[in-house]
């Protein structure tokens, strides 16, 4: 089977994160996303969370305004970020669960309780030009649930199978790559697009990098952490690599 592309969107909420427990204006967020198109990232994601904790709204005009490449912008399924996505026309939308208390976004969306609600949200998107993502667990029901929204794309949460990675538990960790690998088959199956994020490191994307029906990895807490050691640039390039070398099917699991 022939590779598909494979491209790497790169999350810049937590330059901001950086930024806003200083205040000022530095670290510059869209700073950041200019240098990770010239480093090669084939998009910018930024999650505009309603309590503003990282990105501002600030943030999200200077990224449409300025970068050349595609802008992500993560958001909750509410009317306030549907109002924001609208004025700002993003290239893509991906519907995230959100909850105050989190620190980061834990699990998928509630595709199947939330169906009607997501559905309206993702043809208001869609009609503007919005590309509408859906951040789903890799479950079948989820994918099917996403069939039926109209959503054309899915991002798989990585994020249990990253857990278990990194706790050594290798009985939990295959069973979590079984889980990925057949929601990923069977997006594709229904002609929809699949993206996978959360958690990823270098040695987890380039194995998910050896999923044919996987075309886009969106990473962003593990590379800005890396470049506080290494820069962003080459943290990039490092990514890309590992990346490439699962695509070429380098890792066997």
């Amino acid at each position: 089977m022939k590779a598909s592309v494979l491209r790497l969107g790169v999350n810049i909420d937590h330059v901001a994160t950086l930024r806003n427990a200083r205040g000022g204006g530095v670290p510059d967020p869209l700073r950041a996303a200019l240098l990770a198109i010239e480093a090669g990232a084939d998009g910018i994601t930024a999650h505009l969370r309603e309590d503003r904790r990282h990105i501002r709204d600030g943030d999200i005009a200077r990224l449409k305004a300025h970068i050349s490449k595609p802008l992500n912008f993560e958001m909750a399924a509410t009317d306030e970020m549907v109002k924001i996505a609208l004025a700002t026309r993003p290239h893509a939308a991906c519907l995230v669960p959100e909850r105050r208390e989190e620190r980061t976004t834990e699990g998928g969306l509630d595709v199947v309780g939330g169906h009607d609600h997501l559905k309206r949200i993702s043809a208001e998107l869609g009609r503007a030009g919005i590309v509408v993502s859906l951040f789903i667990e890799p479950e079948s029901k989820a994918i099917e649930a996403a069939r039926s929204i109209g959503a054309p794309v899915v991002e798989l949460h990585t994020g249990a199978w990253c857990n278990a990675v990194a706790a050594g538990d290798t009985a939990r960790a295959t069973s979590e790559f079984a889980r990925l690998k057949r929601a990923a088959e069977a997006a594709a199956a229904f002609g929809i697009e699949c993206h996978a994020g959360h958690g990823l490191d270098y040695d987890t994307a380039r194995q998910i990098s050896a999923l044919r029906q996987v075309v886009e990895l969106n990473i962003g807490h593990f590379l800005i952490a890396d470049a506080i050691f290494i820069g962003l640039g080459p943290a990039i390039h490092k990514m890309h690599a590992a990346m490439t070398a699962g695509r070429a099917g380098a890792v066997v699991l």
